[in-house]
């Protein structure tokens, strides 16, 4: 007897994901005042460790679109290769191990602040692509 009420998404290419904005600026203001901290630790290390989870599954949502939008770019190109080295830095940092300490979480928020300049980068780059040329 089958008695689930889940449903399954297949989604190889997260398309799903690529149509829903991601909520930018509550990530924006925790990076600017994670950034802030100065000095020694002041929270107790599971603080820490929730903060850095919650920038690195950001970090991985941003990462996502940064691929996305650099994908269809031709390899040569300058903002794809740039993207490429971006991924690939963040891939390597997200790999490490999180540490609850101020300084793994600010490397996380500097993490996600480099992958949001990457991905404006290319969206700038995208928008003369996606206005359409005047006949004259």
């Amino acid at each position: 007897m089958h008695t689930s009420t889940h449903t399954v998404l297949y989604d190889p290419d997260g398309l799903i994901e690529a149509e829903l904005p991601l909520d930018r600026e509550p990530y924006e203001c925790l990076v600017k005042a994670v950034l802030a901290w100065t000095g020694e630790d002041t929270l107790a290390t599971r603080d820490y460790e929730q903060i850095g989870l919650q920038l690195t599954g950001h970090a991985r949502a941003v990462a996502s679109d940064v691929r996305r939008r650099a994908d269809p770019l031709p390899k040569s190109s300058g903002p794809r290769a740039l993207a490429d080295v971006v991924l690939r830095e963040a891939e390597g940092r997200l790999s490490a191990t999180l540490e609850g300490t101020v300084r793994c979480v600010q490397n996380r928020a500097r993490l996600v602040r480099a992958l949001y300049e990457r991905l404006d980068r290319l969206e700038a780059a995208l928008a003369p692509e996606r206005v359409a040329p005047s006949g004259g």
